[in-house]
């Protein structure tokens, strides 16, 4: 008997899917719209194909990363790209950002960590509060006190 109900609904939800909507027929014909998707679909998903990213408008072309890698191998072999990047501003070229010839020098593997490391603390150290008198929290017996003066 439900299947028969089940169809009838199935039926009149593709006749007023066209005229009101999925979500309105689902309604109109009291099965949730989650119910009809979870029957209805087509599982797996459909595979889109792959397609490859566009490179920016205003990315420097193969020709002009090769340039920039030989100025900064070459006259910079020594120096930081922000070093380099100051030089060429003060000569009067611009051939790339400081970022732009990090990122050139990271694919080819000529720049990578190369940071000190840094100090550590050694770890921090607690006294040890295990009481060596009975009844007592500290390590010396009650009543004597830490004070240095006479009385």
């Amino acid at each position: 008997m439900s299947r028969i109900i089940e169809a009838a609904q199935a039926e009149a939800i593709e006749e007023l899917t066209p005229l009101l909507g999925r979500r309105k027929a689902c309604q109109a014909t009291g099965v949730p719209q989650a119910d009809w998707y979870r029957k209805n679909r087509q599982s797996p998903a459909p595979t889109r194909p792959l397609t490859p990213r566009k490179p920016h408008p205003s990315a420097l072309s193969k020709a002009e990363r090769d340039h920039v890698r030989m100025v900064l191998n070459e006259r910079f072999a020594d120096s930081s790209p922000a070093t380099a990047y100051f030089c060429l501003l003060d000569e009067g070229t611009s051939l790339a950002s400081t970022s732009t010839m990090y990122l050139i020098l990271r694919e080819h593997g000529e720049v990578g960590r190369d940071q000190r490391r840094q100090a550590t603390h050694p770890p921090k150290t607690f006294p040890n509060c295990s009481p060596t008198w009975p009844n007592t929290s500290s390590s010396r017996p009650r009543g004597t006190t830490t004070s240095t003066r006479a009385p």
